[in-house]
């Protein structure tokens, strides 16, 4: 080592008590020091404060450090102020100051007492600041989180945009910009709005070899699925973002329930409560935080085991900033994102508010995450590659660290259609977005291919032997390896590279892999166990059966008033063996429950035990009883005989929405004596027959009444009748 290396690593000692740095710290340090511009890219959690914070420390004069949030600048001065006997090394200037308070740092930073500076860009931009910042040594301009200043970055600022002529005016000050994101297109933009093209470029790898990846199907049965990987890491920390506030709201209030200690987290909470769930999630009080995106920026737990995105995020970047607040200090993490198409309809919906410049941006970055979440290749592959980086998926470290890549999916030969692929887009003259290539290949029109004129070319159609889906994820994994680019300057524009040009004309095997389907069918899944639609135990529901029968016959009742099929299947599926484990079996409640459970339960208890099953406990989602309020009013007001229209449109439900709740209510075991209303729409004879036909009948289906009665009655009659029924005879 060089003198000048031994005093920076005595100062490291000093300041940090490191022995050594991380990654890339010291290049750049030396870089700075150097007095020139240096441009950072570093991934969350790398270290990239330190890089800006040493040399601020070691230097003659005051270092300006720009951050766009305030609690932010709040943590790091009190982690410097931590490392120094003197509480004015480091000072946030910003609205939130009296005057007294402003005084003090102008004070402190004219004595040379001030090593750190940390500003908001809205004060940069006061006259008063300016000319006080001009009348003071000062070392360097640190701008912290630069992809404020691209619109393409996840969290674009305009007042950042204005930073470069601020700068200028405090004369010739050598600037470093920090980002954590990577995208070269944010990078180009970054290194041209602050005029420093022949700055230092340190890029650290973005990959986190110790993350796992996964992309999962949301389905309806999200909240039990969410509930069982939690409990599979017991005692672990881990986060949970949603991307409304009430969503994160019923999601915490749901996993309470359930017996998981989680807070919620986001914009809407005072700022008592916030810090409060942030501090019990720090000291390890509460093992989950549900939070909107606003989670998590600074905060420094190094051992978030898990990271689950109930909703799609709305860039890669998001979801790579998100993903890696977990596994800071090199141990597990779970990345677990939960993928439905409707959802990004969502999102597109919401942008289409915005203008039109925007919405282009918007759409184009959303389209990369569902390009992410539908790809079959390695995640960490097309993660890395969106951040300009290559990743060898066979040899590279954390190769085998996503689901794609253990669970690989079919692949099919498609040396032939990369080669349409390619001529499509060299023959098209390179001016059209993915998809327009697609539309020219499986030759469709649009108003653009029609301006152009593309669709009188004789090329328009050569791929309409696959569908726009299969072409779509051609390109996708074509894209990944290199023998088509997408140009930066016109975002979106697909060129085709030399790599391609040379396919072209000596084309090798390309295995493309099938991506998965995500289809509305997907939605309708229902995941109970480990794999998706849960199958009831057979054995057991045919023994369920055979007493529901047997207690049917001593009640004299049909089978179906004890328990309906339905019921009888979740049993089978969640094993329930207490009376309270039956409340939670779909269509019982407490009332049936304990009239009609204790024999099933100790069926249920001895199958159990005979066959060493291990019951899936965790499977029984308590809902969190939304509906309750509705329930009870409904019961409340049948009791006060109001008559049941008025007390539909009290709820505003339509007719046919409040018998549905009825039903529920009475065949959960719950008594409803609608006789008063009944009264009025049928005569006594007419109650008898329906009453008889439900007495003798098999089944419980309204459909086969409706068939026996043949126009008698209309659906909501009998459906009326069937509560009365169950109502009187069952419960």
């Amino acid at each position: 080592m060089n003198s000048n290396e031994i005093e920076i690593h005595k100062e490291l000692k000093k300041y940090f008590g490191f022995s050594q740095f991380k990654g890339l710290q010291e290049q750049v340090i030396t870089s700075i020091l150097d007095e020139k511009n240096t441009f950072v890219i570093m991934p969350t959690g790398g270290g990239k404060s330190l890089c800006y914070q040493l040399p601020a420390l070691i230097q003659e004069g005051t270092a300006i450090v720009v951050s766009p949030l305030i609690a932010l600048m709040k943590n790091q001065v009190d982690a410097i102020r931590s490392l120094s006997s003197e509480n004015g090394i480091a000072h946030v200037l910003n609205s939130s100051l009296t005057k007294t308070e402003i005084a003090q740092v102008k004070k402190d930073i004219t004595s040379g007492l001030t090593k750190l500076l940390y500003v908001a860009p809205e004060s940069l931009t006061k006259e008063e600041y300016v000319a006080f910042l001009q009348s003071v040594p000062i070392s360097f301009v640190a701008i912290d989180e630069a992809h404020c200043i691209s619109e393409w970055g996840h969290d674009f600022r305009p007042e950042y945009r204005n930073l470069r002529n601020i700068i200028k005016q405090l004369g010739k000050v050598p600037i470093i910009g920090l980002t954590a994101t990577a995208t070269p297109k944010v990078q180009e933009d970054i290194l041209k709005n602050l005029d420093m093209a022949d700055a230092n470029t340190f890029k650290a790898s973005f990959n986190r070899p110790n993350l796992y990846y996964e992309v999962r199907t949301k389905t309806k049965n999200i909240e039990s699925d969410i509930i069982r990987f939690i409990k599979q890491h017991k005692g672990k920390s881990g986060i949970i973002y949603c991307l409304s506030r009430k969503k994160v709201e019923s999601i915490a209030e749901v996993l309470q329930v359930n017996g998981i200690s989680a807070v919620p987290y986001h914009a809407g909470l005072d700022a008592k409560t916030r810090a409060k769930h942030q501090d019990m999630f720090l000291m390890e009080d509460v093992d989950v935080v549900v939070a909107t995106i606003a989670f998590g920026m600074g905060i420094d737990k190094p051992d978030v085991r898990f990271v689950i995105h109930h909703d799609i995020p709305k860039s890669l970047e998001s979801y790579y900033q998100e993903t890696g607040r977990a596994g800071r200090d090199g141990g597990e993490g779970h990345c677990l994102a939960y993928y439905s198409y409707k959802d990004v309809e969502k999102l597109e919906k919401f942008m289409s508010g915005k203008p039109v410049a925007e919405q282009e941006i918007g759409f184009a970055l959303l389209q990369e995450v569902v390009a992410y979440a539908e790809t079959s290749m390695s995640r960490r592959k097309f993660l890395l590659h969106y951040f300009g980086e290559e990743f060898d998926s066979e040899t590279g470290e954390g190769a085998d660290m996503d689901d794609n890549v253990r669970n690989p999916k079919h692949k099919v030969e498609a040396k032939e259609q990369v080669v349409k692929l390619l001529e499509i887009v060299r023959d098209t003259k390179h001016i059209y977005k993915s998809k327009e290539i697609v539309f020219t290949l499986i030759g469709r029109i649009n108003a653009v291919i029609k301006a152009h004129k593309t669709d009188t070319q004789p090329y328009f159609g050569v791929g309409s032997d696959h569908d726009e889906k299969y072409w779509m994820a051609l390109l996708r994994q074509v894209l990944v390896t290199g023998l088509l680019s997408k140009d930066i300057e016109t975002y979106g524009v697909i060129k085709i590279t030399k790599e391609g040009l040379d396919f072209i004309k000596k084309p090798v095997s390309f295995m493309m892999s099938e991506d998965h389907e995500y289809s509305e069918a997907d939605d309708e899944t229902i995941v109970t166990g480990g794999k998706s639609s849960g199958t009831a135990d057979e054995v057991l529901t045919g023994m369920l059966r055979e007493l529901r029968k047997k207690v049917a016959k001593k009640l004299g009742v049909p089978p179906f008033v004890v328990f309906q099929d339905p019921s009888i299947e979740d049993m089978a599926l969640k094993y329930p063996i207490t009376i309270q484990e039956l409340y939670n079996i779909h269509g019982v409640g407490e009332g049936k429950a304990k009239k009609y459970g204790s024999e099933f339960v100790a069926l249920i208890s001895r199958y159990v035990e005979d066959n060493d099953i291990i019951r899936p406990d965790d499977l029984v989602v308590k809902s969190t009883g939304v509906n309750s309020a509705n329930k009870l009013y409904i019961i409340q007001n049948i009791d006060r005989k109001l008559p049941l229209s008025d007390i539909a449109s009290a709820k505003g439900l339509s007719m046919d929405a409040l018998i549905k709740e009825m039903e529920q209510i009475v065949y959960s075991g719950t008594k409803l004596n609608i006789k008063y209303w009944l009264d009025d729409i049928l005569d006594d004879d007419q109650q008898e027959e329906i009453h008889d036909y439900f007495m003798e009948s098999e089944s419980d289906k309204i459909e086969d009444a409706l068939k026996e009665f043949d126009g008698d009655y209309d659906i909501d009659e009998l459906r009326l009748m069937r509560i009365k029924f169950i109502s009187e005879v069952a419960n």
